[in-house]
């Protein structure tokens, strides 16, 4: 089946006559009664009564007519149609951002920015670390936001530029324990040379922040006892985990400042094993984009 097929069936309408038909489409009458039978075959149905001069078209070729003008009328508005997706997209800043940081830290961010960045629709993916860097990989993505260490450094860090736009700590938390003043001492606890087994709510491989406890805790964990009995990819899945009592949950402080204020959760550790953050922002350095490079500029001047 060929576009021109419906081209020639709308001519066919019109002149209500195969030489003319034949004629306005600049070829022989032979040639246009086998695309017009082709069409037919395709379609599974006659279209044109060819025992009555001038033809007539059967109930299944008036429908066709409306058809054939209405997919071709869409045919010809898809140049404009792409152009305006493309348009849209080169004005649409995107970004991916870990889970933790789309719902504390992104919100908070933009909105500081709102003065003197130029407006641009944003569009935010959220995911977990590795995902976001397969996007910025991918170059489906103009800028990507994560937590970030200098000691463990990720697959973006000599490939991107990127910026330090906030801090952030990994706290370890724990509900407080039951029998204690609320907020004293927490359920479970990690101390150097325990004895007895702490429940670990840990990352899943795929988290940033998962990287970076196991890179730099993860052997003081085990030394202390800590052994994983719950593991997921989101941050808020485990502190649901943790605020229930079952286990100890290293946390970035910017999701859980109102749990430690009202002492919903407490230190699980001492302070020595907090870990310190950067977040950081890196961009695509294959984009062109005017609305990207303007907001590039804005973030990254003094």
């Amino acid at each position: 089946m060929t576009l021109s097929w419906f081209e020639d069936f709308l001519a066919l309408s019109a002149a209500g006559n195969f030489s003319r038909a034949a004629a306005a489409r600049h070829m022989t009458q032979p040639a246009f009664s086998r695309r017009i039978q082709s069409l037919e075959q395709w379609l599974g149905v006659s279209l044109v009564d060819r025992d009555v001069q001038p033809i007539v078209l059967t109930d299944a070729g008036h429908w066709f007519v409306s058809v054939a003008r209405d997919q071709l009328a869409r045919i010809a508005r898809l140049p404009g149609d792409a152009s305006a997706v493309e348009d849209a997209r080169a004005a649409t800043l995107h970004f991916a951002a870990t889970h933790a940081l789309s719902l504390t830290f992104v919100p908070t961010w933009l909105r500081s920015l709102e003065s003197r960045i130029p407006t641009a629709p944003i569009e935010l993916m959220s995911d977990v670390l590795q995902r976001c860097e397969d996007s910025m990989l991918e170059q489906r993505v103009d800028f990507m936001l994560c937590h970030a260490h200098p000691q463990v450094p990720g697959r973006l860090d000599r490939r991107f530029p990127s910026a330090t736009i906030g801090h952030d700590a990994l706290l370890p938390v724990a509900a407080p324990g039951p029998t204690e003043r609320r907020g004293s001492r927490a359920t479970h606890r990690l101390e150097a040379g325990a004895s007895k087994d702490v429940p670990i709510l840990a990352f899943s491989a795929e988290s940033g922040l998962g990287r970076i406890v196991t890179a730099l805790r993860g052997q003081a964990i085990e030394k202390a006892g800590g052994k994983t009995v719950f593991t997921a990819h989101l941050a808020t899945v485990l502190r649901s985990m943790a605020l229930d009592g079952r286990g100890v949950a290293w946390l970035p402080r910017s999701l859980i400042d109102e749990d430690l204020r009202t002492r919903r959760l407490v230190a699980a550790a001492p302070m020595s094993w907090r870990i310190a953050l950067d977040i950081r922002i890196f961009r695509a350095d294959a984009t062109h984009k005017p609305a990207a490079q303007a907001f590039w500029t804005a973030i990254t001047s003094p």
